[in-house]
């Protein structure tokens, strides 16, 4: 069996009596994504910051691209790349600028940085902005330049800290698509995210961590199958045509939340053979939908299950270094 590209055994971090991170592991084959879910303050940071040299663990060990974290944290350095969730390219410099200052600092060769600027730059879309200082660049464009500078030493794994946070909805979906490209070339990405839709876009396995504790992993589709039955779902047109439609579907399925303002009529558990049905006693009803059908637990229900609370609540718990 391939050893992990990323391995945690047992991590715990305190800061005086408070433990921001108790007894976290977690393996991370080659070439593959890993999400570590979470809200804010739940020590997925400081997770990151262990992995990746920049906080010592109180106890626990860790590896990345075989080097152990705490005795060969050189080496470490030297196999990764880090985004973390504030910017760290130089905002009165150049994107080409801080590309190749980042470079000059690996000790790449001066040929071998210009091109790899080159191509990073057009990789992320920045050709044309290569040129431009930082401070004038969009936020799309910030987030993009400070994952192009974790990659000028082309490294084999790479940690992202909340990568899409205060990102537009466009900005997120074009990061997600060069994010899949990476991996498509075998970079191995470890990700921390409190956006549900990103973890489930994005990642192979997903490690939900809360209170500094990991309560969960598995894959998307594995932690949504935890968290109950696929439900159906009926949209119904017309507002006041809800509470009509919800007697109908009861006489059906039973049990049924009824949401008035999104006009949705959801029933956990119910069969899929009970579609055809419902169709019919709609139909026969006069009543118009405009969606209906089976809709398996998001991670936002996996999560509210597992915590009971969501992923996006803060909780104030992580203590920053």
């Amino acid at each position: 069996m391939t050893a992990p590209v990323i391995e945690a055994t047992s991590l715990v971090k305190k800061f005086g009596d408070f433990v921001a991170v108790d007894d976290v592991s977690f393996e991370v084959p080659q070439g593959t994504v890993f999400g570590l879910l979470g809200p804010n303050g739940a020590g997925k940071t400081t997770t990151v910051r262990m992995m990746t040299t920049l906080a010592i663990p109180t106890s626990g060990s860790a590896r990345v691209a075989g080097y152990d974290v705490a005795t060969q944290p050189d080496a470490v350095r030297a196999s990764m790349g880090l985004t973390a969730q504030g910017a760290t390219v130089d905002d009165l410099l150049t994107g080409r600028e801080n590309l190749r200052l980042v470079g000059d600092l690996y000790g790449l060769p001066g040929r071998e940085v210009k091109r790899r600027a080159d191509d990073l730059l057009e990789r992320f879309s920045l050709t044309e902005a290569g040129n431009k200082v930082v401070k004038d660049y969009s936020g799309g464009m910030r987030r993009r330049i400070d994952l192009a500078v974790s990659l000028i030493a082309h490294p084999a794994v790479l940690f992202l800290d909340e990568p899409t946070t205060g990102l537009d909805p466009r900005s997120r979906v074009e990061l997600w698509d060069v994010l899949r490209d990476l991996v498509r070339d075998g970079t191995t990405l470890l990700l921390t995210t409190q956006y549900l839709d990103e973890a489930d876009q994005l990642a192979d396995r997903v490690c939900v961590i809360d209170h500094g504790q990991i309560i969960a992993q598995g894959t998307p589709l594995e932690l949504k199958n935890q968290s109950g039955a696929t439900s159906l779902v009926v949209t119904v047109s017309r507002h006041d045509e809800v509470p009509r439609a919800a007697d109908l579907v009861r006489g059906v399925v039973g049990d049924l939340h009824v949401d008035v303002d999104a006009r949705r009529l959801t029933a956990p558990g119910a069969a899929v053979s009970e579609l055809t049905r419902i169709a019919a006693v709609l139909d026969g009803a006069g009543i118009e939908v405009d969606d209906l059908g089976m809709q398996r637990p998001s991670l936002d229900d996996v999560f509210l299950s597992l915590t009971g609370h969501t992923a996006e609540e803060t909780s104030n718990q992580e203590v920053p270094q």
